[in-house]
């Protein structure tokens, strides 16, 4: 069967087991999105006004955090010169009211728990109990219809109810999103395809704020839900991280002792200190998502430097350079299913075998082609309006060269004692928006690969 086919088939083995999935619990980042398409002229404007000599030093290598505008305007240029999502957290009051006052487009949901919890509920009608920092208003009425849940304490305990039914009028977590299409030229850069760099600007997210209920009675929420799916470690820093994991580490050991599979969605994190953390405990979660930028961030926490060079020396990024890292990482750490999604391909290295793994992957393609060429997926079946994007030509050579080191078949191999699957992806060639791909993938192959189970 050629890859049409085995998409198609795919599609349908998760349309038709998705709802026997049970609650998947959401934790911890949400916030709301303020998005700015990008002009050149107006880009290039602000970064002369800011001074260019400021600027350009950034868009070579990032800074840790936002303090100034040419940090700012350094950093998004640092995304466009690469085509890479990158994300920061804006610790100047002054830089906050710079990104306010230059505006946005349109404002949407945010953050990756916000904009798993209205694809997992509001467009599959899986079950969630996400975690809000800040239960705002204009937050809460983001959350689409569907089984979307949020703790709430009352007299008689927890209660789950809808966001929109939560009563609460807290502040609003705003992240700056600045977007790119693919082509897009300032300066002497051009964009090699597109992409979006992110100022958060909000303390809660940050900070990891958890809330009392959620904190309180997590035992309890957690017994109610069967799959897990955690996020937002990536804007702590050495400072701020150790109070956090202290928590983190508390409900990870509660999940694994009811067998619940916790997946980490990863992102990238700028602090060393707590990549070697998140490094640390990657033990304790089932499964793991990141992309080349951020796999390279882990293998240099591991010492694996040359690793971390090559999985960014090529576009499309060297398979076999990946394989080779998420060997390095399942070894060290024991994490059962490493998922390994970039601009092209996405690959699946598992403990465990079957087809089901591979499948979940090509749902997962699906459902971030159809975001990509919709910009919003309003049910399931919005995802087969995807089948007439193209799959990626690149792929090719990737799917080529795993077959001639892995002996690969339809997208399946065997790598040490571990399962390797490969998918090519659909590329939409002008996407309406790239903001929550990353996770709609992830969380789509996570919940699907348990529904083919």
């Amino acid at each position: 069967m050629g890859w049409d086919g085995l998409y198609a088939s795919a599609f349908e083995g998760v349309r038709n087991s998705i709802g026997g999935v049970g609650k998947v619990l959401l934790a911890y980042n949400t916030n709301i999105d303020a998005i700015r398409y990008l002009k050149g002229e107006d880009l290039e404007e602000r970064i002369e006004a800011a001074g260019r000599d400021k600027v350009l030093p950034y868009s070579e290598e990032l800074p840790k955090r936002i303090e100034s505008v040419p940090q700012l305007l350094g950093s998004i240029l640092w995304s466009v010169r690469r085509g890479k999502a990158a994300e920061l957290f804006v610790e100047s009051c002054s830089v906050r009211f710079y990104m306010r006052r230059w505006g946005w487009d349109e404002l949407r949901m945010g953050g990756q728990v916000g904009i798993m919890a209205n694809l997992l509920g509001g467009v599959y009608g899986v079950p969630v109990i996400a975690h809000v920092p800040q239960l705002s208003r204009l937050q809460a009425g983001l959350f689409k219809d569907g089984p979307i849940y949020v703790p709430k304490a009352g007299n008689e305990g927890i209660k789950l109810v809808h966001p929109k039914e939560f009563e609460a009028g807290e502040e609003n977590c705003i992240h700056y999103i600045y977007e790119f299409p693919r082509g897009f030229s300032v300066l002497d850069f051009e964009a090699p395809r597109e992409n979006r760099f992110i100022g958060a600007a909000d303390d809660y997210n940050p900070n990891l704020v958890i809330r009392p209920e959620f904190e309180e009675n997590f035992g309890e929420i957690a017994q109610k839900a069967e799959l897990a799916i955690i996020s937002g470690l990536q804007s702590l820093t050495e400072e701020n991280y150790r109070e956090p994991f202290e928590t983190i580490k508390a409900h990870l050991d509660l999940l694994e002792e009811r067998g619940i599979p916790a997946h980490l969605e990863f992102a990238f994190t700028p602090d060393e200190t707590v990549r070697k953390e998140i490094l640390g405990i990657l033990g304790k979660f089932w499964s793991v998502g990141l992309n080349e930028v951020e796999l390279a961030s882990i293998m240099e926490v591991m010492g694996e430097k040359a690793i971390a060079e090559k999985l960014l020396a090529h576009d499309p990024v060297d398979p076999i350079a990946v394989t080779e890292a998420m060997l390095k990482l399942a070894e060290k750490t024991g994490v059962r299913r490493i998922h390994f999604h970039t601009y092209g391909y996405y690959l699946t290295l598992t403990d465990y075998r079957g087809e089901f793994v591979r499948d979940a992957l090509l749902f997962a393609a699906l459902a971030a082609a159809a975001k990509a060429k919709l910009g919003d997926v309003r049910n399931i079946d919005d995802v087969v309006k995807a089948m007439d994007v193209p799959i990626n030509e690149k792929a090719r050579g990737v799917e080529g060269a795993l077959t001639k080191e892995y002996s690969m078949k339809d997208g399946i191999a065997e790598v040490n004692s571990y399962q390797l699957s490969f998918i090519p992806t659909k590329i939409v060639a002008k996407p309406k928006s790239t903001v929550g791909i990353g996770d709609t993938i992830s969380s789509s192959a996570f919940v699907g690969e348990f529904a083919l189970r």
